[in-house]
């Protein structure tokens, strides 16, 4: 049966903006909270030179079992979740940082495969959604009848597969780039909407294919993401949130997503065979 020790092993997969401040975040409040860096992976691992442990770099992802970690943090690009997520489980609880490789109906079942054989926790961090834990309660109820989740940026903010932002003008203003579902979405746009996927993801009975999505390029967000959500239930019932994220002109992540992804990490503790919005 897997369990979380006192002192819990982290390996982080990845070095981008967040990668780098979770490392930081443990290297200096970690034994505080229980938390221990076992590694710090990255594609080039030249870009770690100097600002981490050289005995804590891992060359060879391949090699991650000995490191004997309690908790894998993903959060570089849905390709590594594809090629090692099921891996990862089979040594260790996993969070899954760019949850919008779970569009891929065959990863998501085998992942959850996974979490139940190994008796892992297949993690989902919130990120920038706001009310994840809400959707997620109404969706185990049976009351969810919709969710439908708008990110709007600076056109500079986006990093897209296809050229639909190729033209964008300063000043030009508001463009809807797309519209439809999540399922559509997240291959369009994999580093920009995992708020959609962890959308996806609490609101399980609906799934990536009936939970709706826009991206918006507006050129006035200079400052800003606004994320707004808006969830239905029976009876006419509705709530919908409007999320301004911080954040500077060609960034992908909002500055308090950061801050949330740490908060992901402390939560988790097992929980056994399962998915988890955390």
């Amino acid at each position: 049966m897997a369990t979380i020790s006192s002192s819990q092993r982290v390996g982080v997969v990845g070095f981008g903006h967040i990668g780098k401040y979770l490392v930081e975040r443990i290297l200096r409040d970690g034994s505080a909270l229980g938390l221990t860096l076992a590694f710090v992976w990255n594609r080039d691992p030249a870009k770690l030179k100097g600002l981490v442990p050289d005995e804590l770099i891992l060359q060879d992802l391949s090699s991650f079992p000995s490191r004997k970690c309690d908790l894998i943090v993903e959060v570089c690009h849905p390709q590594i979740v594809k090629e090692f997520g099921a891996l990862f489980l089979s040594h260790a609880h996993f969070m899954v940082g760019s949850p919008s490789a779970l569009a891929d109906a065959d990863l998501n079942q085998g992942l959850r495969q996974a979490a139940h054989q190994y008796n892992r926790t297949l993690y989902v961090p919130s990120g920038a959604l706001w009310g994840g834990q809400d959707i997620q309660r109404m969706n185990d109820s049976g009351k969810l009848k919709g969710v439908f989740v708008r990110m709007s940026k600076h056109p500079s903010c986006f990093r897209l597969t296809g050229d639909a932002l190729s033209d964008w003008k300063e000043g030009e203003g508001r463009r809807v780039l797309f519209s439809g579902s999540v399922a559509e979405l997240c291959p369009l746009a994999p580093n920009n909407v995992n708020t959609m996927a962890a959308a996806a993801v609490a609101a399980g009975a609906l799934g990536f294919n009936r939970v709706r999505g826009e991206i918006v390029s507006d050129t006035a967000l200079s400052d800003y993401h606004v994320v707004e959500v808006e969830v239905t239930g029976p009876d006419g019932f509705s709530v919908k949130t409007v999320r301004r994220n911080p954040a500077a002109l060609g960034a992908v992540t909002g500055s308090a997503t950061y801050t949330s992804f740490w908060g992901s990490v402390q939560v988790c503790k097992g929980h056994g065979g399962r998915v988890y919005l955390c």
